[in-house]
């Protein structure tokens, strides 16, 4: 059995896609003889028309990636995560737009179109993943997926007032996701409720012959689905204070020796992680909010924090360097009309398919990993990053849940503005790094976050985020629903609720 989209939906689609440009690729625009697409009934609300970020396969999609070099390709087969979602009834309807290659933080990096936030079309929908989070903002799918390797699930879903979920590392299988940096990227969900958010998550986690880092939840991790009475329960949630983390970067200023210029970057990452008063407004309504829910809040130290951030490029962009080595237009990739050698095809294919901020990070990940570079960096840097998974595991617990726990979460912002303009004077690439401090330690200790709206200052949504113990999305998910039901989520003027939850 099928069902016709809804009444209305496609004029609805092409109004809004005008003014955001969310998608890369839609599958509806292409109907034949003017047929709308269909759709089958599903289960929870989940076998519906749902979003895929370009850089997670989808057979007879585009997976673009962003970038110039993959514009034409196509994907010959279909990720495991979307997979999953399509035995359940639901149905791919199009392809989001996305930072090049899942490196930027406005999506604004992408060479194949802009995508707009659905709040106000002159500002960023955050990134990389801000073609599915302002898809899901305007209401044209009830939920798409996206990938996260330092905060590209929830900082767009903050800015864009929706629900997104990073997993815990292995939760999800990554096959079929484009590798940016392996061991720090997942495949995650933005969503227009908490419960649809738990619903996909259910559908797609599991371990997947395909991927040999996805693994099953272990026996005493929290269930995903339990009574509803746990929804409500009572927690502890550890608080980490936005001050705190200024206080600790900025004693690490005072104590830095070096040059001019290095204290001077020092001062600008500093000055990059402190919070806007609308943001700050909005995370005191948080635990003000979670407070009258019964919720304990306890403060938190997580002191290896004000590492994550040079941490986490280090890692992140050696690993680059070594993954996008496969684009040398031989194996993929759009080929130069003439080149002299295979090395000079080569270089003019990278030279004219990759965009400025994918040639810096592939730089840096090289530079990195040069010999006599590897132990003052690289080295360096994971053994930064085991520091900071022993900080949240002596919170949270460790991830065979063979110990007890202090806490059941830790509530932070997500990023300290809310979504930027494009404007003279706003966040530059360097501050757009340094404000990742919030999101990335996440992906570097592999533990599940989630990110869900709490107000709207000053026209614009703002949202925290919760980071768990490894597998406790339930818990996470238990808590933002609990929230949800006593304050509804907002939406942008002009949305129209097209979904129902079942």
């Amino acid at each position: 059995m099928v069902v016709p989209l809804p009444e209305g939906y496609l004029p609805y689609f092409k109004a809004w896609e005008e003014k955001i440009g969310a998608f890369i690729e839609f599958a509806g625009l292409r109907s034949e003889a003017g047929e709308a697409p269909r759709i089958g009934p599903g289960n929870a609300g989940i076998g519906l028309p749902f979003a895929v970020k370009d850089n997670i396969a989808v057979k007879g999609f585009s997976i673009s990636c962003g970038s110039k070099l993959l514009e034409q390709m196509k994907s010959p087969y279909t990720a495991t995560a979307v997979q999953k979602l399509e035995a359940l009834g639901g149905m791919v309807i199009g392809k989001t737009n996305m930072d090049e290659f899942g490196m930027g933080s406005s999506t604004d990096n992408s060479a194949i179109k802009r995508t707009n936030n659905p709040w106000d079309q002159s500002r960023v929908s955050g990134g990389s993943s801000g073609g599915s989070a302002a898809a899901v903002s305007a209401g044209l799918v009830p939920y798409a997926l996206g990938s996260d390797t330092g905060g590209s699930i929830r900082q767009p879903a903050a800015f864009c007032g929706v629900v997104g979920l990073k997993p815990t590392y292995g939760a999800v299988s990554r096959f079929g996701l484009v590798a940016y940096a392996s061991s720090l990227e997942s495949i995650g969900i933005l969503a227009d409720s908490t419960e649809r958010c738990r619903a996909v998550f259910a559908a797609i986690r599991g371990g997947d012959p395909l991927d040999q880092t996805s693994q099953d939840a272990p026996a005493g991790a929290p269930a995903l689905f339990g009574e509803a009475r746990s929804k409500t329960a009572p927690r502890t949630i550890g608080v980490l204070s936005p001050e705190a983390i200024a206080r600790a970067i900025s004693s690490e200023i005072t104590g830095a020796a070096g040059e001019a210029g290095e204290e001077a970057a020092l001062q600008a990452a500093a000055q990059a992680a402190v919070l806007e008063n609308e943001v700050a407004r909005g995370f005191e309504l948080a635990k003000t909010r979670l407070r009258a829910l019964g919720h304990t809040l306890v403060d938190v130290d997580l002191p290896s924090l004000k590492y994550g951030v040079p941490a986490y490029y280090t890692i992140a962009t050696a690993e680059a360097s070594a993954n996008l080595a496969r684009f040398d237009s031989v194996r993929y990739g759009r080929r130069p009309d003439w080149a002299e050698n295979p090395d000079d095809m080569i270089d003019k294919a990278r030279d004219a398919g990759f965009g400025a901020e994918v040639k810096l990070r592939i730089l840096l990940g090289t530079f990195v990993l040069r010999s006599g570079f590897q132990d003052r960096y690289y080295l360096r840097a994971q053994r930064i990053r085991g520091g900071i998974r022993r900080n949240f595991e002596s919170y949270l617990g460790s991830p065979d849940y063979s110990d007890s726990k202090t806490v059941c979460a830790i509530l932070l912002p997500v990023f300290p503005t809310r979504a930027f303009d494009r404007g003279p004077g706003n966040l530059t690439p360097f501050a757009q790094k340094a404000a990742d401090l919030y999101t990335c330690c996440a992906n570097l200790a592999g533990l599940p976050a989630l990110a869900f709206p709490v107000s709207v200052e000053g026209g614009l949504p703002v949202g925290v985020q919760l980071i768990g113990r490894a597998f406790a999305e339930g818990t996470l998910l238990d808590i933002v629903e609990s929230y949800e039901a006593s304050h509804p989520f907002p939406h942008p003027e002009g949305y129209k609720k097209f979904w129902s939850q079942s």
